[in-house]
């Protein structure tokens, strides 16, 4: 590793522990304080703790490895995605910034579900808590094997020593700042992220010899790679652009709607967040395009399309912003990786712990309980990251379908609709998580295609979750007049700070 490479990672660790460091003194020592930051999150920080949380790895090495073989084509789930997150702050967060404090200061989605529904029964909560446990734990290896392959890749490190790298410092300053340390972090992460999404591209399209020349290239190449529908049917298209349905259910994103300050700075939130998509988007795409007519022109053999970013940072850069350009990747996989552990660790306190070991747990208790979770889910993904056939992209596709089918539906109408009852939610819940399972596994081909093949998981799942959720609301009685109550609060608050 080249010297300038080195002293600028070593100054993004240094930072990232010293948020960790100054998010520990600084932050509240309740369970409220470490897990949601005392809900006082200011809107810039909500929203690129969001999005850089949201996008981890896939943004700076999978969109533009997509976008170098395929072209403009691959770009539907990029416009899927926009939509879904821009629907997300619209529908989504006020009216779960504000339940989540009306339903008794609820910290968690499974808190939320059951509050919600009047701490009726422990089933709903459980079944929630399960599967983000699962989800996330594997979800946190799939990130820690990035880190260990790029460390292994680029900087010539063993891929053990940069699982433990990469996963030592996120658990420092997760453990001791909590959401805090967490939502900054990510905020700096995402400014990396943005900054360097704006530079390489510009740069490389610069050194081609400008946009003409960039155009002539790409036009030149195999694939119509500048024709949006190449090789793409419409079911390709609704397939891809059904991603953008996962963000109702995704519980590391909508936490940080929790944790804003007040409702009415979500529509700033909102407007940052969507400004910094947009750009982020933007930038990694032409990264791909670009990258892909760099290499033309310069005659380079690349093994994997997905490392164009690291291949450009490398050779249009000095080693110090080579550094910066690589810390970017690590910030997108660390940001991603902080906020799932933060998201397991609450689940295994508030909806394991506190409910069914101690009750009367303090303040304090509770935080160390949470510490020490998220130390024990950190350990259990480094020990699946071990195996390197467990970062496979399709467990992330899968694993962000089942949340959004799971979840997605009973958030919404939990927001949207009173008469949503504790059966009706259990009910689609376990309807759109088996439905997405069905469809990955079920040995079932149409036209020789899988069903997976066919269209994408969430499609189904979604639907029938919340068609089920509906149905079984409808066959179960009425809502209890405390849930009506809470629901009235909610959306009169809401109208209110409009």
């Amino acid at each position: 590793m080249q010297t300038g490479t080195f002293v600028s990672l070593a100054i993004y660790f240094l930072a990232m522990l010293g948020i960790g460091l100054y998010s520990y003194k600084k932050s509240d020592k309740s369970m409220s304080g470490y897990m949601l930051g005392g809900r006082q999150m200011s809107p810039a920080v909500t929203a690129l703790s969001a999005g850089a949380s949201d996008m981890s790895g896939w943004m700076l090495l999978g969109l533009p490895g997509a976008m170098f073989v395929s072209g403009v084509s691959s770009v539907w789930i990029a416009i899927g995605l926009l939509i879904g997150a821009y629907f997300n702050y619209l529908l989504v967060a006020p009216r779960l910034r504000v339940y989540t404090a009306v339903a008794d200061d609820a910290l968690t989605i499974p808190d939320f579900f059951a509050k919600r529904f009047d701490n009726e029964g422990y089933a709903l909560r459980v079944i929630s808590s399960i599967v983000i446990i699962i989800f996330f734990t594997l979800y946190t290896s799939s990130g820690v094997v990035a880190g260990g392959k790029l460390f292994e890749s680029s900087f010539g490190l063993s891929y053990e020593l940069g699982l433990y790298i990469t996963a030592g410092v996120v658990v420092a300053y997760t453990l001791f700042g909590g959401f805090m340390a967490v939502s900054i972090t990510d905020f700096v992460q995402g400014c990396i992220m943005f900054i360097a999404l704006i530079l390489v591209p510009i740069v490389a399209l610069t050194d081609i010899g400008g946009l003409s020349t960039t155009t002539s290239i790409l036009a030149d190449l195999p694939g119509n790679k500048l024709n949006l529908l190449s090789g793409v049917s419409i079911m390709a298209i609704i397939s891809s652009m059904a991603w953008g349905l996962g963000y109702f259910g995704q519980p590391h994103i909508v936490v940080r709607f929790m944790a804003i300050r007040s409702v009415t700075e979500v529509k700033t939130a909102r407007r940052i967040g969507m400004s910094w998509m947009l750009v982020t988007l933007i930038g990694a795409s032409s990264t791909g395009l670009v990258g892909a007519a760099y290499v033309s022109q310069n005659g380079i053999d690349i093994a994997d399309p997905e490392t164009i970013f690291v291949l450009l940072s490398q050779l249009l850069f000095s080693p110090l912003i080579g550094g910066f350009l690589l810390a970017a990747i690590l910030a997108a996989i660390m940001s991603t990786i902080s906020s799932q552990l933060l998201v397991s660790s609450s689940s295994l306190t508030e909806d394991f712990y506190k409910i069914f070991v101690r009750r009367d747990a303090s303040q304090k208790e509770l935080v160390t309980v949470g510490r020490l979770s998220v130390l024990l889910v950190a350990i259990i993904a480094i020990a699946l990251a071990y195996n390197r056939d467990s970062s496979i992209l399709t467990l992330v596709s899968n694993a962000w379908a089942g949340f959004g089918a799971a979840f997605g539906p009973i958030i919404l109408l939990s927001l949207f609709w009173a008469g949503l009852t504790r059966t009706g939610a259990i009910s689609g819940m376990l309807a759109g998580a088996i439905t997405v399972l069905f469809w990955i596994y079920a040995p079932i081909t149409i036209g020789e295609q899988s069903l997976s093949g066919l269209i994408y998981e969430i499609v189904p799942g979604f639907i029938i979750g919340g068609s089920v959720a509906i149905l079984a609301s409808k066959f179960s009685g009425e809502v209890s007049s405390t849930i009506q109550s809470q629901y009235a609060q909610m959306t009169e608050e809401v109208q209110n700070m409009s």
